[in-house]
């Protein structure tokens, strides 16, 4: 009988994410993980070269967010490693599923202090589901396929797998590839009577939904359930769109920077139900003491007086012919409270209020997906926008690492060919990972950089002026960007006054091509800071 000839891991690892349906992989090669690289060349998976390792995680980070599929990212071992840390813990405090894989020094050299030789499992264990050192290629099989189911049925987040280069390079036989893989789920379901209960009592009932209605695919199964009881429906920030903001049922924002209706509902409501959500302290800002029903994968999360540990779109089916009583009342109540949030923005002077140019980025992005990055800009666009889609807003909200937008809106542009995508990003922030527009221009991506020079940064002087005696270190002497973005052949102008913001952008989004519009804001702005 004529014996199966054997693969290499490398090839085995990527002919499993060809299974899987991958198409994109955000990397930077380095010696210890070239097995894949070898791997990926004869692969129909897309490799995209990013310019720092830091940026193939949040792209695809970004590229999970808006294709609601896991996002693949690699790197070498040691510097290569550690470089992703950042993008690393952005997704794992937001729960997005990525499969991180980093090479590392071959088996015999680990922890003997040799050339790039550290500790990365022990780096990357804090801020992954998951961390783990494959030392065996079989063992190397099974974990990969695991992953892939852990992330499509359980709790989602980053998972690292770290592999020796000699590992890579052994051989498996290629039947472990059709080999299936359990994984046991944990579901709780035995307090659903009481749940129903709850719901069937209920007079002021509020839905608070988090972006787990958007990894268990759950969108439509809300909305419906929304509809069809007549419930107000208040969000996270990563699940703004989830109904859209201008439906009679959505009340926006919850918590910290939510809107005064929200919040308002969050502390009068008479049962709260609060599904895939994480009810950080920023949301408990807009919540009082009112029963609260709390629906998560993630078994460490679950803070309600009835914890349902359970995908989100199993429990909606659970729940959907419940009887409830009429809300027309709540509904009524909530409609007539008062939810002016007092933001002035028709400024008309020059130096360019920042509200005032965010404002005009808004008025001109149509359908859009705009990816924040972190700095002042971000409370602008989180209070002046009215997000009508889901994954249509994209910011890294539980950790906001400045740098963020600039890389995740390559994923976010690769996942969505059909969109335009626009950056909003500070001087400060568009530093970080300006490199990024290398990769921009080779993949000749649609996407808009709309760049606020404040000429600082911005909210960290806010802080010192108010708490700390006054200014210091914050003062950026800036290049001039629209120079910087032409030698990375990007299409470039500058704008400082009211009303060209939004001609710069509806011509921009016309070209259908990478731009930068760099937008010179007063740099003495501040934004509200929250109560």
């Amino acid at each position: 009988m004529q014996s199966v000839a054997k693969i290499r891991l490398a090839d085995a690892l990527v002919k499993i994410m060809e299974k899987e349906g991958i198409k994109y992989i955000f990397g930077h090669p380095g010696e210890q993980i070239l097995p894949v690289y070898q791997s990926l060349r004869k692969s129909s998976i897309k490799h995209v070269l990013m310019r720092h390792e830091q940026g193939a995680v949040h792209a695809a980070d970004g590229y999970a967010r808006a294709s609601l599929q896991p996002g693949i990212c690699i790197a070498s071992g040691g510097p290569g490693a550690l470089n992703m840390a950042m993008g690393v813990a952005t997704a794992y405090k937001d729960s997005i599923p990525l499969i991180v894989i980093t090479g590392d020094v071959p088996s015999n050299l680990k922890g003997e202090n040799v050339f790039q030789d550290v500790d990365v499992n022990a780096v990357f264990e804090p801020i992954t589901l998951q961390s783990h050192l494959i030392d065996e290629p079989d063992k190397g099989i099974e974990l990969i396929k695991k992953t892939f189911l852990t992330l499509k049925t359980g709790k989602t987040g980053p998972i690292h797998l770290n592999i020796p280069r000699d590992t890579l390079e052994k051989e498996v036989n290629p039947s472990l590839l059709d080999e299936s893989v359990e994984r046991n789920t944990k579901t709780d379901w035995k307090d659903i009577n009481q749940v129903e209960g709850l719901l069937r009592n209920s007079e002021r009932p509020l839905l608070l939904v988090g972006a787990g209605v958007l990894w268990s695919h759950a969108v439509n199964e809300v909305n419906n359930f929304a509809k069809q009881h007549q419930i107000p429906v208040a969000t996270t920030y990563p699940a703004r769109g989830v109904i859209g903001e201008n439906h009679p049922l959505s009340l926006g924002l919850l918590g910290t920077r939510g809107t005064p209706r929200a919040n308002y509902a969050g502390k009068n409501a008479d049962l709260i139900l609060a599904i895939g959500c994480r009810l950080s302290e920023r949301t408990q800002k807009g919540l009082d003491n009112a029963p609260t029903i709390h629906v998560n994968m993630d078994k460490t999360v679950l803070n309600g007086n009835i914890n349902i540990q359970a995908d989100v779109k199993e429990f909606m089916g659970k729940i959907s012919q419940t009887s409830t009583k009429s809300t027309e009342k709540w509904l009524h109540e909530l409609k007539n409270y008062d939810n002016v949030q007092e933001i002035r923005t028709n400024f008309d002077k020059t130096p360019l209020k920042p509200q005032r140019a965010i404002k005009e980025i808004l008025g001109g992005l149509g359908s859009s997906i705009l990816v924040n990055d972190a700095g002042s800009h971000t409370t602008w666009v989180n209070l002046l926008m009215k997000v009508s889609e889901p994954s249509s807003l994209i910011f890294s909200g539980g950790f906001g690492p400045m740098g963020y937008g600039i890389p995740a809106a390559v994923g976010v542009s690769l996942a969505r060919p059909d969109k335009n995508v626009v950056v909003v990003v500070g001087d400060g922030g568009f530093q970080m990972t300006s490199q990024e527009m290398a990769t921009i221009f080779e993949l000749d991506l649609p996407i808009m950089i709309c760049l606020i020079n404040n000429q600082s940064l911005g909210i960290i002087r806010q802080w010192q002026e108010l708490y700390y005696g006054g200014a210091f270190q914050v003062k950026l002497e800036n290049p001039d960007f629209v120079k910087l973005a032409t030698a990375y052949h990007l299409k470039a102008k500058m704008v400082d006054s009211p009303g060209d913001v939004l001609v710069a952008v509806e011509d921009g989004l016309k070209l259908n091509k990478p731009l930068l519009i760099e937008i010179k804001v007063d740099e003495n702005e501040d934004i509200p800071l929250p109560k």
